[in-house]
């Protein structure tokens, strides 16, 4: 098992398992991010319908309950990872949750969501691959999964990782046993989160571009509206 997950984490993408999808898969640039982003996260979040919201936390979580568990994320402890569309929205985010120092196991909790429009590109794959690296490179000796037995495309995840997956009625939980940390799973995460960051700086400012263009256009059009007016009193 050693091996594969090595095969895993020292690539920096890799292929969405194979499972029904609406989309092909595709690699997607993955940042961490900071606190700053706590309202991103929550309007990624409240966006879920009711089933996704099932999934994600093991209840129907009122809109509520999903502001205070963002509120709750220790941003100084904890990682959160995204992935932002071409207009800077989250559309998927990844939270590894670290335990305490003195924690008798250093093992992780991997947490994630897709909204509706991404599904089936993969995304939830890449993003546990970034929190594994992450992991990893933290001295984390096992990444941990809590989820409901009948979320099959998290389980899925797990098991194509190498994680063993035990079930426990309506209720399961897969344990990925991490690699040492190396000079390449440390090269590998920082070259992947620069990468992400120069993605994001790019979709940035087209983004600012775009704004600037529509406003030039409602100009263009105001001054020809007025010039049209201007003829037809004269």
């Amino acid at each position: 098992m050693e091996q594969r997950n090595e095969s895993l984490l020292d690539r920096p993408a890799v292929a969405a398992p194979q499972q029904p999808a609406r989309r092909s898969a595709a690699v997607v640039q993955i940042r961490e991010i900071g606190s700053r982003y706590r309202e991103h996260i929550v309007r990624h979040l409240l966006a879920l319908d009711v089933r996704d919201r099932y999934l994600r936390f093991g209840h129907a979580a009122s809109d509520e309950q999903v502001r205070r568990y963002v509120e709750s994320i220790d941003f100084k402890r904890d990682n959160v990872f995204g992935v932002f569309n071409r207009e800077l929205e989250l559309i998927a985010v990844a939270h590894l949750a670290h335990p305490p120092k003195t924690a008798p196991e250093q093992r992780a909790e991997f947490g994630v969501s897709v909204s509706g429009p991404a599904r089936g590109r993969g995304y939830g794959a890449q993003l546990f691959e970034r929190a594994a690296m992450r992991a990893v490179n933290a001295g984390m000796q096992t990444l941990y999964i809590h989820a409901l037995s009948e979320n099959t495309v998290m389980l899925h995840i797990a098991r194509k990782a190498g994680a063993r997956v035990e079930r426990d009625g309506s209720e399961s939980q897969a344990y990925l046993s991490l690699p040492a940390a190396s000079f390449r799973s440390w090269f590998s995460e920082v070259l992947t989160e620069r990468v992400a960051r120069v993605d994001h700086w790019i979709k940035r400012e087209a983004a600012r571009a775009r704004d600037a263009l529509e406003i030039v256009q409602e100009i263009g059009d105001g001054v020809r509206e007025a010039a049209r007016m201007r003829q037809q009193g004269s």
